[in-house]
């Protein structure tokens, strides 16, 4: 199922979204595909869960925009635990329509 992507202003977007406790269920595997699909049919590299009007702790990135079924990450409960370095690049954010800096 292709989900239409929630836009910036959407509660949701900004509501701690909640730990996912169960895995490896169906459901579970059924949205994982459900977000790479919506993201794909926006023609995004990545997507949370919240962007799709649910509020889990998921998140999906494919830099190979489907080219390859290998290099799909999928993200549950992630933390960030230690930042190191800087980068400089494109951002872009399929909830903020037209939205692209350098960031």
């Amino acid at each position: 199922m292709v989900y239409k992507i929630v836009k910036y202003g959407d509660p949701v977007l900004e509501t701690a979204a909640a730990a996912v406790t169960e895995f490896d269920t169906p459901e579970l595997h059924q949205l994982v595909g459900d977000m790479f699909a919506s993201m794909h049919a926006a023609k995004g590299v990545g997507l949370a869960a919240p962007q799709i009007g649910v509020g889990r702790r998921i998140a999906v990135i494919d830099c190979s925009v489907g080219e390859h079924e290998n290099d799909k990450i999928v993200l549950i409960n992630p933390e960030i635990i230690r930042v190191e370095g800087r980068q400089n690049g494109e951002e872009g954010c399929l909830s903020i329509p037209g939205f692209r800096e350098d960031v």
